[in-house]
């Protein structure tokens, strides 16, 4: 008998179990383009789930009625941000079977596919399969996608907060992997200016404008932001001072100081400028309903500021610098407006009624051997937003009678304001009696009417009646 060696008997065991699949949950990113411009968002197809073994829809006894498939939210009606109690309606969301295995799944004779519907805590169906397994309709195994969107009309009816909202899915198919999901809504943080006013151009063309003894006050026009995350207005000048350019090209500066920044209503507090950067909002600008903020941004200047810095004519210029910054500072958006406002050269010179009439009486001998002299208090009223010069002439070289030209020359009048040493004699041309004049606003001036000793002689031996001559005052920018 041989014995036999070399022989090893082993005994191997095979465990047998189940492999559990790990939840795939789907994040759907919802560009910022589509939140802040209210534009409808439809994904790319997008795999929901896996059919890793099945060609055929499940039916009930004997075939009867299908087994459609369904998904229902199990977390609730609305999709909640992770980080915080805020929610979005399942609304907001809708989404569609776009293929099974590459392709949609037969529809037979009686089978067909759902429009875009939202999620619900009721099971809906995601597919309709045909009414009988006679008249069954299959599929391709493989990836199961879905396309996914979000109506324009959502955007605006919702508040898209930056963050992730979830929705938690159960689906009734064993088969089809995962049997639960989470729907993931991404919302990236951002701040963005709708609104661009590049420029804002303010003209001043009445001496009206600096008569009002209240606050003058600018408009900017209206600014809009679109936002997924709660802001601050920031705001300043881009430098401390505001340039000055004359209607003569003369350079200078103002202080911006003298201007202040606000609104229209009470989204943003008042403050002065400057050149540093300072929190204008009266609260946080808060994500809404729509993601856009809007408020009507105005500058303020005190009458007297207005009065004294911006009343030479002329272009003043500064730039506003504002930062819509997020309250957490990890995002800002930035808008520059250059401001532009030109005064408009204007002048006025105005007699009131009771100075229009000045009378020389002439009925003693001193009259005539000495001359006369009066002033006439406040007789002009006069406004200038250049350096100018003042004149004064008549509309005749001789004084009239009746209407008549007589031979009384108009130079034995002469004309002067009170306190000037200048005394022009009254002629046709124009005579300076006010030199080197800088802006004013309602000046008066006493004005001083003389006829000398010489001019009052020649006077003797005529006609007693009346002898009359206009008068006319005017301006030169210098």
């Amino acid at each position: 008998m041989k014995t036999m060696k070399g022989f090893l008997i082993g005994i191997f065991t095979v465990f047998c179990g189940s492999t559990v699949a790990k939840a795939q949950d789907i994040y759907l990113s919802v560009p910022e383009n589509n939140i802040l411009n209210r534009v409808e968002f439809t994904s790319v197809p997008t795999r929901v789930m896996v059919n890793p073994n099945r060609t055929n829809w499940d039916y009930t006894f004997f075939g009867l009625a299908p087994i459609a498939p369904t998904f229902t939210s199990v977390s609730g009606p609305v999709f909640t941000q992770s980080s915080s109690s805020f929610t979005l309606p399942s609304s907001t969301l809708l989404w569609q079977l776009e293929s099974m295995g590459g392709q949609l799944p037969s529809t037979g004779f009686s089978g067909s596919l759902p429009g875009f519907q939202s999620f619900s805590t009721s099971a809906l169906r995601w597919f309709d399969p045909p009414g009988s397994i006679i008249f069954g309709g299959g599929f391709n195994k493989g990836n199961i996608n879905f396309t996914f969107k979000i109506p324009a009309a959502q955007f605006a009816a919702n508040a898209y907060r930056a963050g992730n909202y979830s929705m938690d899915i159960s689906q009734n198919y064993n088969d089809f992997t995962p049997r639960n999901f989470k729907t993931i809504l991404v919302i990236p943080s951002s701040i963005r200016w709708l609104t661009s006013s590049l420029t804002k151009y303010i003209e001043i063309s009445s001496l009206n404008d600096y008569r009002i003894t209240g606050t003058k006050v600018f408009s900017l026009d209206n600014a809009e932001i679109a936002h997924t995350a709660d802001f601050n207005l920031w705001a300043k000048a881009a430098a401390a001072n505001i340039q000055f350019t004359s209607s003569k090209g003369v350079p200078g500066t103002r202080n911006v100081g003298s201007i202040k920044l606000g609104s229209n209503g009470s989204a943003l507090t008042t403050k002065a400028l400057s050149a540093n950067f300072q929190n204008f909002s009266a609260a946080n600008f808060s994500v809404v309903a729509g993601n856009r903020n809007s408020f009507a941004p105005e500058l303020y200047v005190s009458a007297e500021d207005f009065k004294n810095n911006f009343f030479e004519a002329g272009t003043y210029t500064f730039e506003l610098n504002f930062n819509a910054t997020s309250t957490d500072n990890s995002i800002n958006s930035l808008q520059n407006t250059a401001v532009q406002l030109k005064v408009l050269p204007r002048s006025e010179i105005t007699i009131p009624s009771s100075g229009r009439n000045v009378n020389f009486n002439f009925n003693t001998a001193a009259h005539y051997t000495d001359g006369q002299s009066q002033v006439v208090p406040n007789q002009i009223i006069l406004s200038n937003n250049e350096s100018f010069e003042l004149y004064v002439k008549s509309d005749e070289n001789y004084f009239k009678k009746g209407g008549l030209q007589t031979d009384i020359n108009s130079n034995i009048l002469q004309i002067g304001v009170d306190g000037s040493s200048v005394n022009a004699p009254l002629s046709k041309t124009p005579q300076k009696i006010l030199f080197n004049g800088t802006p004013v606003l309602d000046r008066q001036l006493n004005v001083r009417y003389t006829i000398p000793a010489a001019g009052a002689q020649g006077l003797v031996g005529k006609e007693n009646t009346t002898y009359s001559i206009n008068v006319y005052y005017s301006f030169t920018a210098i």
